[in-house]
Parts: C-alpha cells; sequence; structure tokens
C-alpha cells in the first residue's frame, strides 16, 4: 500500500486561514510573503542553538499550532528516550516527542510559520515531501532554517555563521568559507535541496559554536541565529533576554575558563588562529 505523504500531518483549524488567503491570491503572483522557519536539526544542532532559538520564539510571541506531524512513526525512541515521570510507585505521564507547525506573530504583527520539533529518524523522503506540500498549500515563499555546528572558535570573539541557499542571491552578503565537502546528511539538508527543485526559495544559517562548548547551552548562538532571521527576512522577534542570557553566560565561561591554566591556553591558541583567519580574509 502506497503511503501518502499527506497522511503524516494533520491539519488544525488554525491552518484555514492561510489555506482560504492562498486560495484567495489565485496562484503564486498573488501571494504576500509567507515565510516558514524552522529548527529541525537534530545532531546537526550544537549546544541546542536551533532549538533553543525556536523555542524562544514561542515563549515569547502570540502562536498557535495549525499541523501536527505523526512522530510515532517518525521518531526513533529507542535513539531518543522520551522522557517518563515517575511519582513514588508509578509512572504518571509520558513526555512524547513533538513534530508541530505553528503559526506565530512577530513583534509588528506580521505572520509567519515556525516547524518545531525533533528530526524524524525515519521516511526522511516522505517527511519532506509532506512539508514541501504544505509550504505550496499555506502560501510560503521562503523557508529558513536555524541550526548550529562545533568550530574550533573562542567564545571571546563575535560569533559568525555559514549562510546556505538554493541561490546565491539569497545570501550574497555572506562570506563563502568552504569549499566542496562531503558530510553526514539531514532532514534539514534533505528538506532545502527538494525545496530547491521545487522552484521554492530556501535558506539557512548555521552558527559556529566554541566545540567545547557543544554540548552545554550557548545562549550567544541562539541570539546570533535570530539577529540573521531578522536581517534575512524582515520579521521583528524578541530578543532581550537571549542577550541578557548571554552576556551573563559569557562571565560564567570566562570564569570557568581562568580556574585552569590549561583552558586559559587552549583559549588563547584559539584565539590567535581566529584573529590570522579573519585578518587574512580581511586582506583578500
Amino acid at each position: 500500500m502506497t503511503q501518502r505523504p499527506e497522511d503524516l500531518v494533520e491539519l488544525l483549524p488554525g491552518a484555514d486561514r492561510f489555506l482560504a488567503r492562498e486560495e484567495a491570491a489565485g496562484g503564486p503572483e498573488g501571494r504576500r510573503g509567507l515565510v516558514l522557519v524552522h529548527d529541525i536539526a537534530g545532531d546537526f544542532d550544537a549546544a541546542h542553538a536551533g532549538a533553543l532559538a525556536g523555542s524562544h520564539l514561542l515563549a515569547g510571541l502570540p502562536h498557535e499550532v495549525i499541523a501536527r506531524f505523526d512522530a510515532d512513526a517518525l521518531v526513533d525512541y529507542r535513539a531518543h528516550r522520551p522522557r517518563v515521570t515517575f511519582s513514588g510507585d508509578r509512572y504518571e505521564t509520558f513526555h512524547a516527542p513533538e513534530i508541530q507547525l505553528y503559526a506565530v506573530e512577530d513583534d509588528g504583527g506580521s505572520p509567519f510559520l515556525l516547524l518545531h520539533g525533533t528530526e524524524p529518524d525515519f521516511q526522511w523522503e516522505r517527511f519532506v515531501a509532506a512539508v514541501v506540500q504544505l509550504v505550496e498549500r499555506l502560501g510560503v515563499t521562503s523557508v529558513v532554517a536555524l541550526h548550529a555546528i562545533p568550530m574550533p572558535v573562542p567564545h571571546t570573539r563575535p560569533v559568525t555563521v555559514t549562510a546556505h541557499a538554493t541561490r546565491r542571491a539569497l545570501i550574497e552578503h555572506y562570506p563563502i568559507y568552504w569549499g566542496e565537502m562531503r558530510i553526514p546528511g539531514s532532514v534539514a539538508s534533505l528538506l532545502e535541496i527538494r525545496l530547491g527543485e521545487a522552484g521554492v526559495d530556501a535558506l539557512g544559517v548555521a552558527v559556529h559554536v566554541p566545540h567545547y562548548l557543544a554540548q552545554a547551552t550557548y545562549p550567544a548562538a541562539s541570539l546570533t541565529l535570530l539577529e540573521h532571521l531578522e536581517q534575512l527576512t524582515g520579521l521583528h522577534v524578541p530578543v532581550e533576554s537571549l542577550r541578557e542570557a548571554a552576556e551573563a553566560h559569557r562571565t560564567e565561561v570566562d570564569e570557568q575558563i581562568a580556574r585552569s591554566a590549561e583552558n586559559t591556553a587552549v583559549v588563547a591558541a584559539l584565539e590567535q588562529q581566529y584573529d590570522a583567519f579573519t585578518s587574512a580574509r580581511e586582506n583578500s
């Protein structure tokens, strides 16, 4: 039996206004430029920076769930053990993984969509096809990915990013750091490829997280992602609490590094490497 991509997702009543608006638009030329942001990065999200950025948007902006994906069919529970609450002598709650599409309103009152949740382990092509169908049905004209990668960079220097897109014109002001590489795939990378093949603008920002902080929370990375999201889309999103968290975290990390001569030397070497690389790029 053929499994249709649309069977993976349940549209909720909140989606009706977007469906109606797209129907009234009468085709691509009538669309208003709806943006879909996603943080479905999984292992390609150092310090959980993309997931934290998505959670921060939901915590600070009005939103509602307009679609749910069948996470039970997409997620390997043994690879990503869900949390269970045990109280005294019984199990009370099971915290199942979720992959949900939210309608969000930015600080200026403009709507956008946020795909937030666990990266699927199974049926990548079918999941991506379902997302591409939603993009078409809901009138999305651009899709932006938020994630993070560990890098040998120091936390004492400005946070840098790697930008990628289906068309260079979408990210023309961003530098190109790398040549051709073969890297492990992700749902996010497959989605960008398939969206490009469908003629939909898709882009993303991968923030560079110091490798020694990749397993911790790094608010500066999430802050940087949201700042670039604003630059790329014109959306207005709250960042002040993240900025405060980033400043407090920087102080904590500085204090921890200072307690070890070995760690201090490592950071100093990374600073020297970073400064030399930056200087070389500026002079070329």
